[in-house]
């Protein structure tokens, strides 16, 4: 299994959790719950096979869809619809950490194996991460996270500058993608206990 397989499959499953505990937190009937889970899992890498003239993976293959119906019926086993606060949980902090740069790295390696230029895979790299949480909040009339959540876009970009820089000089193995991974998820947790902000414009 290759390390775009692996940040895929891990990606997926993470952001299915993701969007499963949104959609509890706004109430969502079980339509809905399914719906939020495979926009938020899905849509991302979506958008990104779209960009890189690829058939999009869920249309060719199962896995995905049974990754995302697995993680929902888990988190349904578990009760974790009967939580309180669940923005605040771990387990939707770290599910979408993961999430996030899971889908950073994908569409930073698709991009790269398209012969992108730096800019391509920072773009790649960026709307793989938040395309479908993106879409998710819109269509339950929430602002999209990578407007005002704790660093949280520009992680994707970061973490879509290293794979490139691992690229540049021959060093992107599945080891050193999995340093890349680590670093990215404890930058975004970081990020968000300690409440960093990109500056914002006041008067």
């Amino acid at each position: 299994m290759t390390a775009l397989e692996i940040a895929d499959f891990i990606g997926i499953i993470s952001f299915a959790l993701s969007g499963f505990l949104i959609a509890v937190h706004c109430k969502l009937d079980i339509l809905g719950v399914f719906i939020s889970s495979f926009l938020t899992a899905l849509g991302g890498g979506m958008i990104r096979d779209v960009l890189a003239d690829r058939t999009p993976y869920v249309f060719t293959d199962t896995l995905p869809v049974i990754l995302v119906i697995a993680t929902v019926l888990i988190a349904l086993l578990f009760k974790l619809h009967k939580s309180d606060d669940i923005e605040s949980k771990t387990a939707f902090i770290v599910s979408d950490a993961v999430g996030l740069v899971s889908f950073s790295i994908t569409g930073s390696i698709i991009a790269i194996q398209n012969e992108y230029n730096f800019l391509g895979v920072l773009i790649l790299a960026f709307l793989t991460a938040v395309g479908g949480g993106t879409i998710r909040d819109i269509l339950i009339n929430r602002v999209p996270s990578i407007l005002i959540s704790e660093f949280y876009a520009t992680v994707a970009l970061i973490v879509g500058f290293i794979v490139y820089t691992l690229d540049i000089f021959e060093m992107r193995t599945l080891f050193t993608v999995l340093i890349v991974f680590v670093f990215g998820v404890a930058l975004r947790l970081l990020a968000y206990y300690r409440k960093w902000h990109l500056p914002t414009l006041s008067k």
